[in-house]
């Protein structure tokens, strides 16, 4: 007859085994390396968007856009809610920050009309290490470096969400 505690035992070195297995996975996914002091929260949920369609307005596993991607995403890992539209999200919500003071979490703001600067109409969730979750046009839900020419030549700033009380 097996002892309770053996059981424990057993029981949390397979929960152990299991829950390395869906880290491996969803870092894997996002061309990641595991690091400790990640939120695993915020990627778990980063890998599970990837390659859903583009589609403007869209707020589902069926398509999205990227204030759409922005908006489920904060809804789902912080429970916050915030504006659904690129512009709006960084005036309301967010604190203007420099590339240097980006960590996980924060959120990233292009101009891709190749108009006025301070235009913005693009928005991804910025990971570590210069990656960020985005959607793009033709390839729906990705991750892109902020090293890309495309976008240093297209960044406007990073925002830190303001949690409001």
């Amino acid at each position: 007859m097996i002892s309770l505690s053996a059981l424990v035992l057993i029981g949390c070195s397979t929960a152990r085994r299991l829950e390395k297995k869906e880290h491996r996975e969803v870092y894997g996914l996002l061309g990641m390396e595991e690091n400790r002091t990640d939120n695993f929260a915020l990627y778990k949920e980063a890998a599970s968007w990837l390659h859903t369609p583009h589609v403007e307005g869209g707020l589902s596993r069926n398509g999205i856009d990227c204030s759409g991607l922005v908006y489920v995403m904060y809804k789902n890992v912080y429970g916050k809610t915030i504006e659904r539209n690129s512009e709006a999200i960084l005036k309301r919500n967010c604190e203007k920050i420099g590339r240097a003071r980006l960590r996980a979490g924060d959120l990233v703001f292009f101009n891709t009309t190749g108009m006025h600067r301070l235009i913005i109409n693009h928005v991804g969730i910025y990971l570590r290490d210069g990656k960020f979750i985005h959607t793009s046009l033709s390839k729906g839900v990705m991750i892109s470096s902020l090293d890309e020419s495309y976008f240093q030549k297209t960044w406007v700033c990073g925002g830190r969400v303001k949690y409001y009380k």
